[in-house]
């Protein structure tokens, strides 16, 4: 009996290409997605015939909980760290419609802005001194053990109390997401994405304070092939490797790369300039508040297993980006040279 899997987000950036990812890798699973109308799931539709869409919100607990108690997994991409409803739903499906014989997995999409919750209190912003690194391998439960004021906080805790015989967990917390999704509708990451709409519609690349603050980033081919991966080995259902994937232990800063940024608003200034998109090179320095007023939390976040990676590191993205992003602005190449007349 072929797997079933119920996937949330399927328009979005990362559930948009983590069907991709898992439907070219598996063509054999049963797939469900969860859209809002018809409006949004014809696209998915056309391109993936075979996969049985039904329409809600998050906010549809009923649908939800059912959907997840007839799922061998459940991938909750959509709003999926903070969606409490969402959240309860997917746990009370899962734990109803499972035995300790047959469980169900939950593979759960949070997100790193729960790893700023100290440099929020401090207003360092991830600039030294900041916090010690996170690390999902060795010391696991710094991660499974964050305040409960820190971001997503509150739905990690429902996942991880959601774990049992019957029910086994995965949360994958993604840092900087970026590259070019294959998904249906929404094929476009924020963060750096955000900094490079500012930098083209300001003319100069914006630069958060010092510029110090370091991240770490993912390719999002390479956050949806870790998904593969999770759902193989959940379809496999391996007692033995229980303690590693799943539950407490069970938690994966999935990154392929680190940057300051403070140096990617340097190189998507000198990216920029060099393809005639603006007239000066050098980075703005802007303050949190401006920061924040003008380009939200994205802003700020510019101050904060058998899996190997292999797309496109974040440097070598940048152009395309760029690119990207000057194309959704209506620029064209040299832009700033002709708005100049030509000087």
């Amino acid at each position: 009996m072929a797997p079933k899997v119920f996937i949330t987000g399927v328009t979005g950036y990362i559930g948009g290409d983590a069907l991709y990812a898992l439907e070219k890798a598996h063509p054999e699973y049963e797939y469900t997605a969860l859209v809002r109308n018809p409006d949004k799931g014809a696209p998915v539709a056309s391109v993936y015939p075979n996969i049985r869409l039904v329409y809600g919100t998050l906010d549809d607990a009923e649908l939800l909980e059912k959907e997840s108690a007839s799922a061998d997994i459940v991938l909750h991409t959509a709003d999926s760290s903070d969606h409490t409803v969402a959240a309860k739903a997917i746990a009370k499906g899962l734990e109803s419609g499972h035995i300790k014989e047959k469980p169900g997995f939950w593979l759960h999409v949070s997100g790193t802005g729960i790893l700023t919750w100290k440099d929020l209190e401090t207003s360092t912003f991830g600039e030294p001194p900041s916090q010690p690194p996170y690390d999902d391998l060795d010391d696991v439960a710094s991660l499974t053990s964050l305040p409960d004021t820190a971001f997503h906080r509150d739905i990690d805790k429902l996942v991880l109390s959601s774990a049992s015989a019957s029910v086994k967990t995965a949360i994958v917390c993604p840092p900087t997401i970026y590259g070019p999704g294959r998904g249906t509708q929404n094929q476009r990451s924020r963060q750096v994405y955000t900094l490079v709409q500012a930098a083209l519609e300001k003319g100069q690349a914006p630069q958060l304070g010092r510029g110090l603050a370091e991240w770490d980033n993912v390719h999002v081919h390479d956050l949806s092939a870790l998904f593969v991966l999770l759902a193989e080995a959940a379809v496999a259902n391996k007692p033995e490797l229980d303690a590693k994937l799943w539950g407490e232990d069970g938690y994966f800063l999935a990154e392929n790369g680190h940057h300051v940024w403070g140096e990617i608003s340097r190189e998507v200034g000198q990216v920029a300039f060099s393809k005639g998109y603006i007239k000066v090179k050098e980075t703005r320095v802007m303050g949190t508040d401006e920061a924040n007023e003008a380009y939200g939390f994205e802003a700020l976040s510019w101050g904060i297993w058998g899996w190997k990676p292999v797309g496109k590191s974040l440097k070598d993205e940048i152009p395309d980006i760029v690119d990207s992003e000057a194309r959704s602005l209506g620029l064209t190449s040299g832009y700033a040279e002709k708005a100049a007349g030509g000087k």
